[in-house]
Formats: structure tokens, sequence, C-alpha cells
């Protein structure tokens, strides 16, 4: 740098003593310029907290943004471009059609016209044999001056042609009389068939007929056979039915008769119980059972006044466990709300020892913060001490 500013120092004095009119040269300006403005740029990207912290590019989304456009306006032109190919192509695939048409109308009108011109009827060779006799008429060339070109007949050609024309017919209307013959031998045997066709059809029909009517009968003589059946079924069913309500009745009157004789209906207690023997209890018949005795009943109540005695005795046995218990809560809840009290007690006297303490430490802090503001940090950094960290992005 050193070097660059004494040669353009002496460059300057050069130029003053010579009086020398060179141009000016700015190119230092302009890098120096480029640099600054590029440095500019970097502390603005770099020092932008909302970039730092969230980590947004705008410069790239917003490249991005442009590219996505640039492409869906390529991908738009595209498209245009395809359809209007498209669109041209069409056009000229209607147009070569329409010409193909047109060149096969124009060829056809072409082919018309040259065959109205140069292939008549009348100049045909066969026009020529047929109407031989105005050929000759009509040619005015002496013979002996035609060549073997122009020779329409030769000798021995049209002999017998009369007598050749009647065995054609004669043949012909013998073809025509055998085809006809031929044919109504068809038709005759078709007819034929057709009647053989239309008896068996007719024997089907009263086959089905008959068939249909033998069905009828073995249909009529199952009905009756099974109306029969159904009879002797309904008439053994009837019989069942009144044999089975004979036998309901006969056993409802044993039923009767023995329920009357028996000792169910009696009141006699010693009916319903029945020794098994082998020293067992005597059993109780339920059928016939008509109720406790007096003994029963008076040891019932006996054993009924136990039971209630008893019952009274837990109860009150339960209410003097209840006071018991009561009274030992009550002793215990009195225990614990001293126990409480004293822990408060002993809480607020710490708490009262904690904020001496604070006190006393907060004391101390302001005598030392006072040692601090007004003896240790006197001369307080100026703003500019504060500036002079990052000015460059370097």
């Amino acid at each position: 740098m050193l070097y660059v500013g004494s040669l353009q120092t002496g460059l300057l004095e050069f130029v003053t003593m010579y009086k020398v009119d060179l141009p000016v040269d700015d190119s230092t300006e302009r890098v120096v310029e480029r640099r600054r403005s590029a440095e500019t740029a970097r502390k603005a990207r770099i020092f932008n907290s909302r970039l730092r912290v969230i980590g947004i590019d705008s410069d790239a989304l917003n490249q991005q943004v442009h590219e996505k456009n640039h492409q869906q306006n390529m991908e738009k032109q595209r498209d245009k471009a395809f359809d209007n190919l498209r669109l041209s192509h069409d056009e000229a695939l209607l147009q070569q059609d329409i010409n193909e048409k047109e060149k096969r109308a124009a060829l056809q009108s072409d082919l018309t016209q040259y065959w109205a011109t140069y292939q008549r009827v009348e100049d045909s060779r066969d026009a020529d044999l047929k109407c031989d006799l105005k050929r000759a008429l009509r040619i005015t060339i002496p013979e002996s001056e035609l060549g073997p070109a122009s020779m329409q007949m030769f000798e021995g050609e049209g002999i017998g042609e009369e007598q050749k024309r009647k065995e054609q017919i004669k043949m012909t209307e013998r073809d025509l009389r055998a085809q006809k013959e031929d044919n109504e031998r068809r038709r005759m045997r078709e007819n034929h068939q057709a009647m053989l066709v239309g008896k068996e059809l007719v024997y089907q029909d009263l086959r089905g007929v008959q068939l249909r009517a033998l069905e009828e009968e073995c249909a009529k003589a199952t009905r009756i056979a099974l109306d029969n059946y159904n009879q002797a079924l309904a008439a053994e069913q009837a019989e069942k039915l009144k044999e089975q309500r004979r036998r309901e009745e006969r056993e409802n009157l044993d039923e009767i008769w023995h329920t009357a004789t028996s000792d169910m209906m009696t009141e006699c207690a010693e009916a319903a119980e029945r020794g098994p023997g082998g020293g067992r209890p005597p059993q109780v018949l339920t059928d016939r059972w008509k109720g406790m005795s007096p003994e029963q009943l008076s040891a019932i109540h006996r054993e009924r006044d136990a039971q209630r005695r008893e019952k009274q005795r837990q109860r009150d046995q339960e209410k003097f466990l209840e006071a018991a218990l009561a009274m030992q809560r009550l002793k215990l809840t009195k225990e614990a709300e001293e126990e409480e009290k004293r822990a408060a007690e002993l809480t607020r006297q710490k708490r009262i020892e904690l904020d001496q303490y604070n006190m006393l430490l907060a004391k101390e802090q302001q005598a030392h913060q006072e040692y601090l503001n007004k003896k240790l940090y006197t001369n307080k950094p100026t703003k500019d001490y504060f500036n002079q960290f990052n000015t460059s992005s370097r």
C-alpha cells in the first residue's frame, strides 16, 4: 500500500510539473466502494436478529419464488406452444385431406373426360366387329392400300354364325327347362318335408294331449288315495284322542279317590312323619305336613328370644367400643393440635431469626455496593466504549 501511495504521489507531481492531461484512474475507489457496500450488506445480514435467531434467508426464499414463477411461466409458454403446434398440425391434416379429395375429384374428372374422348364405345374393336357393314361402308381408302394391321375379318370367320346362335338359344332353353324342373322337384320335396313335419307336430300334439290326460288321471287317482289316507289318519287320530281323554279321566278319578282316602286331607300331624329307621331322625313328608306342634313353636320362640338378647348385647358392646374410640380420637386430636401449635411457634421463631439474618446480609450488601459505586468504580465507561465492539463482520 505504501508503494502504491508513493507511485500515485509521483504521478500527481509528474502531471503537475509537465501539465500532462491524463485520465484519472478511479478503479481503486470503485473497488473500495464495492467492498464497503459488500461489508454493509454483510453487517445487515449478520447483525439482523430475526435472521440470526429464526434462520430465515429472505434472499434465498425470494430467489426460490422467482425461480418457481419463472418455471411456471416457462411451463405455460411450453403448453401454449404445444397447443399452437397441435392446432397447426390439425389444420395441416385437414388441408391435406381437402387437397387429396380435390386431387381425386380432378383425377376422376380427367379420367372421365379421357374415356369420353379417346375410349368411346363406338371406337372399340368389338364395336367395329359388330358393325362391320357400316364400318365397310365408311372406309374410303382402297383395299389395296391397306396393310395387315387394318384387317377386320379373316377368311372362314362368321360361317354358321346363325346356326350357332340357334344352337345356343336351344341350349339355353334346355338349361332353363332343366333348372325349372329342378326347382319344381325341390319345391315338391320341400312341400313333402313340410307335410311330414306338420304330421309329426300333429302326432306330437296328440301324444302330448294323451300324456296330459294320463297325468291328470294319475293325479286324480293320487288325490283320491291321499284323501282316503288322510281320512284314515284323521279317524285314527280321533280315536287316539278319545282314548287319551278316557285315560286322563280315569287317572283324575283315581287321583281324586286317593286324595280323599289318604292322610293328606286329615288334621293329624303324625301323618306327615315317617320313620326311616336305622337310628336316623324322622323325615317329614311335605305333601302331608299340617304345621308345627306347640312344642316346636315354643322352642322357636325361645331361640328367637335368645338371639334377640344376644343381638342387644352385641349392640351395647359396639356402642361402648365406639365411645372408647371417640375418646381416643378426641385425645389424639388434642395432642395433634398442641403439636401443630408447637411447630407453628418453632417456625415463627425460625422465620424471625431468618429475617434478622437477611437484614444483616442486606446491610452488608448495601455497604459493599456503596463501596463499589463510590470508591472502586468511580470512572464509568461512556457510550463510545461500547460502540467500539461489533463494528466489523469479520
